[in-house]
């Protein structure tokens, strides 16, 4: 906790200053990618290197997706609204965080669009369809509500699964239905580092179909990691 804390004194002036004087600044990223580091993940990122305007279809395992996902790849990502401490939202700000609320049903179209919008932009922008992090043992339910924003995709726009895989540790690691103190400290209380596996999965084909896209995308991130697990126990 005491070197996260430095991290961040440390990379706060510098961002500081680069947004000052250019306007935007690559030191998130760096942030993010030292926290994961001290934290314990040990990342490696496989697959085709990612394009501009691309969203990322991602699972979600933990609150340690964030730092890992966004210091190796750079990209954003999309959030509910209610983060918890101001500092932690201030700090979402800065990675260019795009914020929904997943419980106005009625403004779903206006957050599609959002996305659609934000998908103009060169950075990759990651979304948790699970809408929560799972157990780590298997996937939850994708939700296909935001899904229209990209059925079909914006002009340049590419849609990619990614699978993070945490490997033997997924079930350790998996925040679910467990207090997020005692899962934060249990996660930095770990002696050993937990080797981490971004797996940057094949574009998936242009659709009409939200609730179609949204199997697609489930369907790949299920079978990379059951993969993964069939791999680990040869």
């Amino acid at each position: 906790m005491a070197a996260l804390f430095a991290l961040f004194l440390t990379c706060l002036v510098p961002h500081l200053a680069a947004k000052w004087l250019f306007g935007r600044s690559g030191w998130p990223r760096r942030f993010l990618a030292a926290a994961a580091w001290l934290c314990g993940a040990r990342v490696r990122v496989v697959g085709q290197p990612l394009q501009p305007h691309s969203l990322l279809i991602c699972n979600h395992v933990s609150w340690l997706d964030i730092p890992v996902l966004g210091g190796a790849t750079g990209c954003a990502f999309v959030s509910k609204h209610e983060l918890g401490h101001p500092l932690i939202h201030w700090m979402a700000d800065q990675g260019g965080t795009l914020y929904v609320r997943r419980d106005h049903r009625r403004g779903a179209p206006g957050q599609a669009e959002a996305i659609a919008q934000r998908l103009s932009r060169p950075q990759p922008l990651a979304l948790f369809p699970e809408g929560t992090t799972g157990p780590g043992t298997h996937l939850l339910p994708f939700r296909s509500t935001l899904f229209s924003a990209v059925t079909p995709p914006p002009p340049r726009v590419i849609v990619r699964p990614v699978a993070i895989d945490y490997g033997e540790a997924s079930s350790d690691i998996g925040w679910h239905e467990e207090p997020g103190k005692e899962n934060a400290l249990r996660i930095l209380g770990r002696r050993r580092p937990l080797p981490v596996t971004i797996r940057l999965l094949d574009p998936l084909p242009p659709m009409h179909d939200r609730k179609a896209l949204s199997e697609a995308a489930r369907d790949a991130i299920g079978e990379a990691l059951t993969s993964s697990q069939r791999s680990t126990r040869l």
